[in-house]
């Protein structure tokens, strides 16, 4: 199947793992990758160094196209984004800033950029910035999702632009897939299903939880770290998004968070006064989360972790590979697609 997105890129298939942070590990971006989608590695708990060693971990696993995704506003995240352009990566992905200067380098060396966004101003500040596509955040979503819902942010956003659209939020199988290519989108980001993959670096016990979990049981709010967030609804989400936390208590939990990612505090002082009083404020927030993550994922403590997970949680069903998962998806989309030709040509 070949679509705008395909095309630029130099994909296989139009599906995506977007560059969800501890799940989008070099051996499920080089996975993704490698069965015909695209995989974006998330840099948002990598060092620089970290981050080098991590595209090149995914050079050596696969010769396929793949992404690096860099939260600009985040601590760090310039670096990374400069080391992946100074590697040269095929696709970048920026989200929560200004990244002019990004799409500038890449293009010089060919490379292509993509903004996740997840309202209509948003996506049009990105296509003024000169980027080459855009993931489409709708309110299904894990984590930063938007308060619309995809069925009618994805349309809105294409009727601004001819350019490659990803649909993120609420995806998860082939229907998903025809679905978002019927509102105008060119491929779909399927986080929640990969991080369920056996690929995924999710704890085993997680991945079972996301299996037993309805559609329905998310939390979405304001109060996890300070943006609008889908979170898994379980004890740790319930405490974590009860009341917002105080910023002595956000500050406190954040450096405790550098300290266990061996993360120099001087440096992330820097880097989080450098975004002004209130984005310092917001790094401290983004940073007291952290941890409660790295709980529900890499621990499947779910009483003082929180796990971000989209709504599409309810249609996962099984822990596939990486390659049956994407190689059901495309099955389904044909047969769907076979069924809607059908319906037109019935008398």
């Amino acid at each position: 199947m070949q679509t705008r997105l395909t095309r630029l890129l130099g994909i296989q298939h139009p599906i995506v793992l977007p560059g969800m942070t501890y799940i989008a590990v070099p051996r499920l971006v080089a996975a993704v990758s490698h069965a015909g989608g695209l995989g974006i590695l998330a840099s948002g708990a990598l060092s620089p160094e970290e981050c080098r060693a991590a595209i090149r971990e995914v050079r050596r696993l696969t010769d396929k196209p793949f992404g690096v995704g860099c939260s600009l506003m985040l601590p760090g995240a310039a670096e990374c984004a400069k080391v992946a352009l100074e590697e040269k990566v095929p696709v970048i992905n920026v989200s929560m800033g200004k990244g002019e200067w990004v799409t500038e380098a890449a293009h010089a060396y060919g490379g292509k950029v993509v903004a996740t966004v997840s309202t209509e101003a948003h996506a049009r500040s990105a296509l003024a910035a000169g980027v080459d596509g855009l993931i489409v955040t709708g309110h299904e979503a894990a984590a930063h999702g938007g308060k619309v819902t995809s069925m009618v942010l994805i349309p809105a956003v294409r009727d601004m632009t001819d350019l490659p659209i990803i649909a993120a939020g609420g995806f998860a199988d082939g229907r998903g897939l025809m679905a978002a290519l019927a509102l105008g989108a060119d491929a779909v980001a399927m986080g929640t299903r990969f991080a369920s993959s056996l690929e995924s670096p999710m704890h085993a016990d997680t991945k079972q939880l996301v299996l037993s979990k309805e559609a329905e049981e998310t939390i979405y709010s304001s109060n996890f770290d300070t943006f609008p967030c889908r979170v898994m609804r379980t004890p740790g989400g319930r405490k974590y998004t009860a009341r917002k936390l105080s910023p002595p208590v956000a500050i406190t939990r954040s450096l405790a968070a550098a300290r266990e990612l061996n993360t120099p505090l001087t440096a992330l002082a820097k880097d989080a006064m450098g975004q002004g009083l209130v984005g310092a404020v917001k790094v401290a927030y983004f940073g007291a989360a952290t941890l409660a993550m790295r709980k529900a994922i890499h621990e499947a403590n779910h009483e003082d972790g929180v796990q971000l997970i989209g709504q599409s949680q309810g249609l996962v069903h099984d822990i596939a590979s990486v390659a049956d998962i994407v190689d059901r998806v495309m099955k389904q989309a044909q047969s769907v697609a076979t069924s809607l030709s059908a319906l037109q040509t019935a008398p």
